[in-house]
């Protein structure tokens, strides 16, 4: 999987989560920022954004 496609796997994963926050329904909110969390620190994710971050300021 390219840099580009980790990154977008990683917002589109983010955005349902947060999806899930915004429903007008009672839920765990430490369990989803947890959730959360976890899609975000991934250490692949991290190098790929890295990488990205390097590429653009070439």
């Amino acid at each position: 999987m390219t840099d580009q496609q980790l990154a977008l796997q990683a917002v589109s994963e983010a955005q349902c989560i947060l999806n899930e926050y915004l429903q007008p329904r009672p839920h765990d909110n430490e369990r989803i920022l947890d959730r959360l969390v976890e899609v975000l620190e991934r250490p692949g994710l991290i190098i790929a954004v890295s990488r990205l971050q390097q590429r653009s300021s070439l």
